[in-house]
């Protein structure tokens, strides 16, 4: 007969965790920020495209961690609402440039105090070190990876 150390419950699987704390926070996220068109990928390629003044998809999907398929979508609706401009480099026209426009810039001006909010409410219970605890260990996970 098995013992119960080598039963597998889901329920206790790291990735599970991590997946339910994601959802808990992507669902804070819709409810908190008062843009309701305005994703959390949308906003965290915003962000990215801002703090970057100028990048390529590539350089967005390195610094926002968003496979490229879905970054293609996400530029392409942030487009359609004029928040960022697609141009030409100017160094190599067979590459191309994503820039936030001023709608873009105001509106992460508008949205980083409720981006603050939804951390905090993500963080939930934790106190001040299980909240260190938490970005360090979750940091030191995705260094393993080379990251």
């Amino acid at each position: 007969m098995p013992s119960h150390k080598d039963s597998y419950d889901f329920h206790d699987q790291v990735g599970h965790l991590l997946r339910r704390a994601y959802q808990r926070h992507v669902a804070i996220f819709q409810e908190a920020i008062p843009d309701s068109d305005l994703t959390a990928a949308q906003f965290v390629t915003l962000c990215a495209v801002k703090e970057k003044q100028g990048c390529s998809l590539n350089d967005i999907v390195k610094a926002t961690a968003i496979d490229q398929a879905t970054i293609r979508g996400v530029v392409e609706r942030l487009k359609a609402r004029a928040l960022i401009e697609v141009l030409p480099d100017p160094s190599d026209g067979r590459k191309l440039l994503v820039r936030a426009t001023q709608s873009g810039l105001a509106l992460i001006e508008r949205t980083v105090p409720f981006a603050k909010q939804v951390t905090e409410r993500t963080y939930g219970m934790l106190n001040a070190g299980e909240r260190v605890a938490l970005l360090f260990l979750l940091r030191k996970m995705m260094e393993s990876d080379g990251e």
